[in-house]
């Protein structure tokens, strides 16, 4: 067999295996996943893909990072190394292996997720057949500056979320993160209480399941502690698109 030719463009299949294999750069990577979105067909070409490299999962080797390692992660977030109340916690070896490992199992989970559970054309239990229902089972919230704030992971047929927050100081306000559900064209909705420092899992509102629609942007703000609110009062931190 012939080798393909070089001037001729890629195929939508060699794309989905290197999108799901994230050797893409930032602009086609942003052009693909938004192609996700809006092609069924494409989009079953990546979900295929994912199948095939999701066994690679169990050869994957633990590799201890270099001391090198933290600074510049701190430089690309914008961190300050010496930060106060954080470099202690952030220079600790042994902190740092097991959010190592913590990461490892959350990704390996959500991936097992995907996996697993029904096409996402399937309806959160409790809703009506929502149509366009994600199908990404994990949500990147981000802050204004770019730096990841949480990422929520979808469970439809449990009608649940799985947040995992990147742990940022209380509020000095004293003001809770609350997150909210925007559907497209329609007022925000409140979905749940969430933790900026501790993973958890929350129920979704019987009412607000259907919301839960591709192209919807799950939101965090900051609301006064203990008080309740039919739409958001104070700043958005975070937010992502389903």
């Amino acid at each position: 067999m012939s080798d393909p030719d070089p001037t001729e463009p890629p195929s939508d299949d060699m794309l989905a295996a290197e999108l799901v294999l994230g050797v893409l750069d930032s602009e086609q990577r942003s052009h693909l996943q938004a192609r996700v979105d809006a092609d069924r067909t494409f989009a079953d070409r990546v979900a295929y893909w994912e199948r095939r490299f999701a066994p690679w999962l169990s050869d994957i080797e633990p590799v201890e990072p270099p001391a090198r390692t933290w600074t510049r992660i701190c430089q690309r977030l914008g961190w300050k190394e010496s930060e106060p109340g954080f470099s202690g916690l952030r220079g600790s070896l042994a902190f740092w292996r097991t959010a190592a490992v913590f990461s490892a199992v959350i990704a390996v989970v959500a991936i097992w997720v995907a996996l697993q559970h029904p096409p996402p054309s399937q309806p959160i239990a409790g809703a009506q057949n929502p149509p366009g229902m994600a199908r990404q089972a994990v949500t990147a919230l981000w802050h204004d500056d770019g730096s990841p704030a949480w990422l929520v992971s979808i469970a439809p047929s449990h009608g649940t979320l799985l947040v995992v927050p990147v742990p940022t100081r209380p509020d000095s306000q004293g003001r809770a993160p609350q997150l909210w559900v925007i559907p497209p064209g329609k007022a925000p909705q409140w979905v749940a209480s969430v933790s900026s420092d501790m993973s958890e899992t929350v129920t979704v509102p019987s009412q607000v399941r259907a919301s839960l629609v591709a192209g919807a942007v799950l939101a965090v703000s900051l609301e006064p502690a203990g008080a309740a609110s039919e739409a958001p009062t104070g700043p958005i931190v975070a937010k992502g698109s389903i």
